[in-house]
């Protein structure tokens, strides 16, 4: 496959990644972004090139900017340097997040390190997607669907991220985790939510 085919391919897996995130079907993306169904089809399967105006429709449509399908993220990026790392906290709950992921078209994976104080509790909640814990000190309940776990240092759990989950802080001291998923949390569906942060 010739290296122009290899990005119309990638280009149109990207649109039609976004279009299912959003939970748009194939004619409801076309509606909106004034294109017919046919060819927006033949660019989701990488048959064919969207001019620069076609696609900053399209991306209009996904309510992206069209440099989200453009732009070439540069490799120091993607590196999180401890003394640079952003923090930030989202409400008053006093969990506040350290970002370890970077955000490139087409990605799928979030990470952060979560600061949890003693005596936090979550909500119980559920979503799509799916979650990776890994305790780096303290210790949490976690309940997955009315069953509880308790983990320490060093301790982990996966889960599918439908399946109902809250956790609380145990003990007087913080607990510190790296928390990973595939749920896209700073950008995206608007339910979307931290893990953590109540509504």
């Amino acid at each position: 496959m010739a290296s122009d085919q290899i990005e119309q391919a990638k280009l149109g897996n990207l649109i039609r990644k976004c279009r299912q995130k959003r939970r748009l079907t194939l004619k409801e993306l076309c509606d909106k972004a004034g294109v017919s169904v046919g060819y927006l089809s033949q660019v989701e399967r990488g048959n064919a090139t969207p001019s620069l105006g076609t696609l900053a429709q399209i991306a209009r449509a996904l309510d992206l900017g069209l440099d989200y399908f453009v732009t070439r993220p540069k490799p120091g990026d993607a590196v999180s340097y401890a003394d640079q790392r952003r923090k930030f906290s989202i409400s008053d709950t006093g969990v506040t997040y350290e970002a370890l992921s970077t955000e490139f078209p087409g990605h799928e994976l979030s990470a952060f390190i979560m600061n949890c104080p003693p005596g936090f509790q979550s909500e119980t909640f559920q979503h799509e997607g799916e979650e990776f814990i890994y305790i780096l000190s303290g210790s949490i309940e976690k309940s997955l669907d009315g069953e509880t776990f308790t983990l320490r240092e060093g301790d982990s759990l996966h889960y599918n991220g439908m399946t109902p989950h809250a956790w609380k802080t145990l003990g007087d001291t913080p607990a510190r985790m790296l928390w990973t998923g595939s749920l896209v949390v700073l950008q995206g569906a608007q339910n979307s939510r931290l893990p953590g942060q109540r509504s």
